[in-house]
């Protein structure tokens, strides 16, 4: 039974694997699972018992790069406004400075923002994408609304307005730096890229305690 299990488990990551490399050159739309199933070296038969559709490959693909809301609930949340705020602008640094690091990501991230046409066959994947998306900006929204009742928000700037501009921010830097990686060096240009935009929507805005 245990080499079973190992087994299989081998079997569906060679699925993500292939899958990866498949839609990183030929694009999502244009990429079949029994396309995927050769180059992973198994049956089709194998593919759908580890997965339901494609839409379900290229969520469970996309899982492999994404925190959990429940993660990303408990590591932004913290003790007051400031702790959380700071949790938050933290985390955009580290996302983009591990995009630079890691190569899974740079392929996945690559695929879904330059690789990928969301076609009827990718509907459910395209709702689930645009849930895990909302769920982030109403986490922003909150952590912005407690600094907004604390009078941290500069004026003419709503918390929703907040969280959608630090979600514009991120996409186009994530979209812009897989494009071109000469356009900025995420390792050293984030942080000051991520502290203005928090110093244009926060007054006196501090990345640290002084």
């Amino acid at each position: 039974m245990r080499r079973t299990k190992e087994d299989a488990e081998k079997t569906r990551h060679a699925i993500l694997q292939a899958a990866e490399v498949l839609f990183l050159e030929r694009g999502v739309a244009h990429t079949s699972l029994e396309t995927i199933a050769r180059h992973a070296g198994v049956t089709r038969g194998a593919v759908y018992w580890h997965f339901q559709n494609k839409a379900h490959l290229f969520n469970e693909m996309l899982n492999q790069v994404r925190l959990p809301p429940e993660i990303l609930t408990a590591r932004l949340g913290g003790e007051n406004a400031c702790d959380s705020l700071r949790a938050l602008r933290d985390m955009c640094i580290g996302a983009l400075e591990d995009l630079a690091r890691d190569e899974q990501k740079r392929r996945i991230f690559t695929i879904l923002l330059h690789r990928c046409e969301f076609t009827d066959e990718l509907r459910e994947a395209e709702e689930r994408h645009n849930t895990f998306i909302e769920q982030f900006i109403a986490l922003c929204e909150n952590i912005f609304r407690h600094a907004h009742a604390g009078g941290r928000l500069r004026p003419g700037i709503s918390p929703p307005l907040a969280a959608r501009a630090l979600h514009a921010m991120m996409i186009g830097l994530f979209t812009d730096w897989l494009r071109d990686p000469r356009s900025f060096d995420p390792l050293q240009d984030t942080p000051a890229l991520i502290d203005s935009l928090f110093d244009s929507l926060l007054a006196n805005w501090k990345p640290r305690e002084e």
